[in-house]
Parts: C-alpha cells; structure tokens; sequence
C-alpha cells in the first residue's frame, strides 16, 4: 500500500487526497473507522486518469466506491485500500425526449428537482432517498412502488480492464434491489432515465408526500440508513410490521437502537459504533427467525473487517 500512497502523490490530482479518513464523516450512520486511501477527483477525467494510472502500475488492491454514504455499514477497523468519493461527479443534463442524464455522483434529490423544474414525471417517487445516483442504480434502490430499472435507459460505467461501457436496460438484467453491477467490477459514472412530461403540481405534489412520509417514519431524525431489512412478500408483511409484531421498537444495543417511528429503522442515538448497528441486526434477524422460522434479507452493505 507504501506503494500506492507514493503514486498518488505524484499524480497532480485537483480533487482531494486524504489519508486516514474517518469513515464517520462520510456515512448516514455516521460510525465507521478511517480510510487507508481516501481520494474524491475533480470530474470524470480525472476519475479515469487516476483508475488507469494506478492500474498501469499493475496493482491489485481493494477500491470501495463510495456514493453518498446511505445503505452502508463501515466496520470500526475502518476499510483497507482505496475509497473512491463519486461526489464531484454530479453533472445534470435534460435532453428534449424527456431523458434525464446524471453523474454518478449527482444526490437523488438534485436528479428529482432536475426532472421536476422540465416538468417530467417518474423520478418524484425517489423525493427524499438519502444517496446518490450511482449507489441507486448499484443497488437498484425501489421507493414507494418504483424501482431505479422502471425508469433506467443506459448506464455508463468503467470496467475492470479500465474500459468506459455503456449499457442498455433491459427485461431481466436488473431484479428486486438486484443489479448486473453487484456481480462485476466497476464504477458507474453516468446514467440515462426515460422520464415522462407531467403536471408540474402533480408532481410537487408527490415530491412532498413521500419526503413527508419519510419524516413521519424517522428517516431524518437521527443518523440512519433508511431499510435495513429488505421485504419479501413470501413472508406476509413487510419487514418493519414483521419486527413491531415482536416488540422490538425501541430495543438498544450499545448506541444502536430500533427507532420508535419504524422497526425497520435502526438509529445511532449518538454514541453507537458499527458493532453497536451490526449486534442488533443480527439480535433482530435472530427474534424473527426464532418467531417466526425464516430469515430477513439485510439491504445494508458491510464494508470492512466485522470479524
């Protein structure tokens, strides 16, 4: 790792190089240890002249790319290697057709204003989802009904031989907060939405309904990663009235607690570290199972050493 460091001092990089980053700083559970590598670049040029500068090198080493923190538990070990911060990537553009093009980078929220100020339809149901782009699109983030594929045109991203793809949604790449992406080596840089023309007050309206809806479940009232359990249907209910039938609301662990407003929320009451979130994930998964015989699916990522 002496190695990369030495690099990419050498590379002029206009973005921001830190070392040891705390994780903290760059989650919505703001827990998480440091950052071996810490690197946001500039723009898209830069993002790939680092990706293929390093990679000319010949060095194998872990790289986490990092969007806007949300659906992420970062170990307290912090992650080893490289994090790459997309956050510099958030070009807007709308095109005549309707097609919404965003960088990676670009937050959920500024996409949905974007669609919103064209009077276009179909991005008002992601209103209020902490993250960005390119994290929705990895994880094929579904609010309120719509998923990231109902309205994806075409995804451009890097691969692991360092060359810019793009890719065409279709029927059967993409599944229930399932993508092609969680499968290969890549980073998502751009992407492409079919949008349709709407009531602008339609629109609104349905904006601020589900950022209400949002707040009344707790999302905003302590640091969070939105869902922690993915619902499946065999199951009869979701997640969180699968949780709250076992009176599991208010259960804490260390920092960690279940929140008041939603079971399927867990909060960090100020003082929790990831083990704290991780011990009541698992405590919870195990009192459903015990209740009611099958396991809940986590839809947080684990990054780091949780050994």
């Amino acid at each position: 790792m002496d190695n990369l460091r030495n690099i990419l001092k050498r590379i002029n990089i206009n973005g921001e190089l830190h070392f040891n980053e705390p994780m903290s700083d760059h989650t919505t559970f703001q827990t998480g240890g440091p950052a071996e590598i810490f690197i946001k670049p500039a723009d898209t040029t830069e993002l790939k002249s680092i990706i293929e500068q390093i990679g000319a090198f010949g060095l194998d080493f872990p790289i986490f790319i990092l969007g806007g923190g949300a659906n992420l538990l970062v170990s307290d070990e912090g992650i080893s290697g490289l994090v790459i911060d997309m956050t510099n990537l958030n070009a807007i553009k709308v095109d005549s057709d309707g097609t919404l093009i965003c960088g990676a980078g670009t937050r959920v929220d500024e996409a949905a204003e974007a669609a919103y100020s064209a009077g276009l339809s179909g991005f008002d149901s992601f209103y209020g989802m902490p993250g960005t782009i390119g994290g929705g699109i990895w994880m094929n983030a579904r609010c309120y009904g719509t998923s990231f594929s109902d309205i994806l045109k075409t995804v451009t991203y890097i691969d692991e031989k360092k060359i810019v793809l793009t890719m065409e949604n279709s029927d059967g790449i993409f599944n229930y907060k399932q993508s092609p992406f969680q499968n290969i080596k890549s980073v998502i840089i751009e992407a492409s939405f079919h949008l349709n023309p709407g009531n602008p007050a339609i629109i609104r309206k349905n904006m601020n309904s589900n950022r209400s809806d949002r707040e009344k479940k707790g999302h905003y009232a302590a640091p969070c990663a939105g869902s922690i359990f993915k619902n499946n249907r065999s199951f009869g209910e979701p997640s969180g009235a699968i949780i709250d039938s076992l009176g599991l609301r208010g259960k804490t662990i260390g920092g960690a607690k279940i929140s008041d407003k939603h079971a399927n929320i867990i909060i960090n009451t100020g003082s929790a570290t990831s083990k704290d979130i991780l011990r009541l994930i698992n405590f919870t998964r195990e009192e459903v199972k015990q209740a009611y015989g099958f396991e809940l699916e986590p839809e947080i990522q684990l990054i780091g050493n949780f050994s």
